[in-house]
């Protein structure tokens, strides 16, 4: 049962659905990665963020959320002090520490993928994670920001 208390989120930008929902998402695969014990052999992830969290881009902070959540950075935890240095240092070199863990590839101009005011079947505010090695596909995750923080994935959408 949700209560009032859980529509309140605290972010590290305007909109719940464009940074918590997303942050929680990327930390939620980033958590499967390592669960399925593949995090080890992931060298690189690519996202791609479609409906309003493509349409927003920078300015509601989609993809600074999913870096910080891939790094393994939980919105409720995270202090905004680190957040600036945390960006620049994955600008610089193009590299993100998956969970603080895994060092992997993250070059930032094909690493984000916007879909402009494409949309998934289910929902606007999606997302698709994909963890690679090399060329190969390591697993794959669709993520819905459906509002307030809370996020559903493809598989348990469908049930």
């Amino acid at each position: 049962m949700i209560s009032a208390f859980d529509m309140v989120s605290i972010g590290i930008d305007p909109s719940s659905s464009h940074t918590v929902g997303p942050m929680r998402a990327a930390f939620r695969f980033s958590k499967l990665l390592q669960q399925k014990k593949v995090l080890d052999r992931v060298s690189h992830v690519k996202t791609e963020l479609f409906g309003s969290l493509a349409q927003t881009e920078i300015s509601h902070g989609s993809c600074k959320a999913v870096l910080l959540g891939l790094a393994g950075f939980e919105p409720e935890t995270i202090d905004p002090e680190i957040v600036d240095a945390f960006l620049l240092q994955v600008e610089t070199t193009q590299r993100l520490s998956l969970l603080g863990v895994h060092d992997s590839s993250f070059p930032r101009q094909n690493a984000i993928t916007f879909h402009g005011p494409q949309t998934l079947p289910d929902h606007a505010n999606a997302m698709e994670l994909r963890a690679y090695n090399g060329e190969e596909l390591l697993l794959s995750q669709i993520y819905y920001s459906v509002g307030g923080g809370f996020i559903v994935n493809k598989r348990k959408w469908n049930r």
